[in-house]
C-alpha cells in the first residue's frame, strides 16, 4: 500500500470512484509496467532520461490504482509507492568506505492468544500473564529472527505492517560506538527487546558481575533501567548483549 493513507479522490460530479475506475486505473497500470519494462531493456546507461521517466509515470499509475482500490473496494496493494524527493539528492562520497544499513519492520498483535502460545512453544518455562504480552514478544525474538518472525507472522499472531532498509554512506571514523543512541528518536521506556553484537572487550568492561550476566533481564515495572544478559555464545572475538 502506499507511504499514505488512501483517501477517495476528488470527482467532478461529486460521486464516489465506481469499479469501473478500478478496472480503468489496473489496465493503466499494466501499460504503464510494460512502458518501464521496454524502457528498461532499451537504456544506454544508468540515468537514461527515457527509464526515469517511465518510472515516475509508473509510480503514479500505482499510487492512482492504489488509491481507487482501497476506497472502492476497501483492499489494499502490495506496493509502497514512495514519492519523489527533488531535494533528496545523494552528496556523499563516491568511493564509500563505509556504510550504515537501517532496517525497520512495523507489525501489529492481531491475535493475543495466538502469540502467547507461539511464545510457550519456544520456551518451555514460558508462563503468560493476562493483559501482559510483553514477555511473550520477547521470546519470539530469542527464538527468531526479524527475517523469520515478519515470514511466520500469521502463525504468530502478528501481522506484518511495513517494512523499510536504508543504506546510507558513511565515514569509518564514526562507524559504530553508537551503543547508547543507535536510534535518536527512539523511546527506551517502550523498549521490548534489543540485540547487540558488539566488541567482546566492551562486554569484559561493562559486565558487573556473572550472576548479573545470568539473570534474565525482563522489563519490571518497578525498574529504572535496563539489564542486560551474557554474551551467549557469541563467535569469538565478539559478543551479543541482549537487552529486554
Amino acid at each position: 500500500m502506499s507511504e499514505t493513507t488512501p483517501s477517495a479522490p476528488p470527482s467532478l460530479n461529486g460521486t464516489q470512484p465506481t469499479p469501473v475506475q478500478v478496472r480503468a486505473a489496473a489496465e493503466a497500470l499494466k501499460s504503464a509496467i510494460d512502458r518501464h519494462l521496454a524502457a528498461v531493456e532499451a537504456r544506454s546507461d544508468e540515468l537514461d532520461p527515457a527509464v526515469l521517466e517511465a518510472f515516475d509515470a509508473l509510480a503514479a499509475a500505482a499510487e492512482e490504482y492504489d488509491e481507487l482500490l482501497y476506497t472502492v473496494h476497501d483492499e489494499v496493494t502490495p506496493f509502497d509507492v514512495v514519492p519523489p524527493e527533488s531535494d533528496a539528492v545523494y552528496t556523499g562520497p563516491e568511493q564509500v568506505e563505509a556504510f550504515s544499513v537501517y532496517i525497520r519492520r512495523d507489525f501489529l498483535v492481531s491475535d493475543p492468544e495466538a502469540l502467547a502460545a507461539a511464545a510457550a512453544g519456544v520456551a518451555e518455562d514460558f508462563t503468560p500473564l493476562a493483559g501482559d504480552n510483553r514477555a511473550a514478544i520477547a521470546e519470539l525474538f530469542d527464538a527468531f529472527d526479524a527475517d523469520e518472525i515478519s515470514y511466520r507472522a500469521d502463525e504468530l499472531g502478528l501481522e506484518a505492517v511495513e517494512a523499510t532498509t536504508w543504506v546510507v554512506a558513511t565515514e569509518p571514523e564514526v562507524a559504530g560506538g553508537w551503543d547508547d543512541d543507535p536510534f535518536s528518536e527512539v523511546d527506551v521506556q517502550r523498549l521490548l527487546y534489543r540485540v547487540d553484537l558488539v566488541d567482546e572487550d566492551e562486554l569484559d568492561e561493562e559486565a558487573p558481575d556473572e550472576e548479573a550476566e545470568d539473570e534474565i533481564g525482563l522489563l519490571d515495572e518497578d525498574a529504572d533501567g535496563i539489564q542486560d544478559e551474557g554474551d551467549g555464545g557469541a563467535a569469538p572475538g565478539r559478543g551479543t548483549r541482549i537487552i529486554r
